[in-house]
């Protein structure tokens, strides 16, 4: 059996990590590459959400660690009507190298085996998810070198 305890992305962006952790880390600039709104303030401990479609999906956030320009780190996926904490959601850590003019952007998503979902429901939501980050940080490399400071 595959082992889901970790997803693990590496690319490179264009841009300086001083506009790399802005576009990770803020509201207005996440929904320019991933979630069509979002709502939170970048500051440990904060909560707030991200919002696909009409509100079609909606994931509660818990901002956890916010170190710029080298790293930013949340919560989500928890169960309906709870707020993400260490115990019940996924851990995603975005962290930027300096590469050159631009960034090495590392994501990990991690807390998969500590969901406690039967295994194909884990097995089913890591590849939807790693689908997802397949399609989403490709637009987010791409929309990172157009952002001014």
């Amino acid at each position: 059996m595959v082992e889901f305890g970790k997803l693990e992305r590496e690319i490179r962006i264009d841009a300086p990590p001083e506009i790399v952790f802005e576009v990770v880390s803020r509201p207005e600039h996440i929904k320019m590459w991933w979630s069509d709104d979002a709502s939170f303030e970048p500051e440990p401990g904060t909560n707030g959400e991200l919002v696909w479609g009409d509100r079609v999906a909606v994931e509660s956030i818990t901002v956890v660690d916010v170190d710029p320009p080298h790293r930013f780190v949340f919560r989500w996926i928890a169960p309906a009507a709870q707020l993400p904490d260490a115990d019940n959601s996924l851990l995603v850590t975005f962290e930027l190298e300096p590469s050159g003019e631009g960034t090495i952007l590392r994501l990990t998503e991690s807390g998969w085996r500590e969901k406690g979902w039967e295994a194909a429901v884990l097995e089913e939501a890591f590849h939807d998810h790693e689908r997802g980050w397949d399609m989403f940080l490709p637009r987010l490399q791409s929309y990172a070198p157009s952002v001014e400071v």
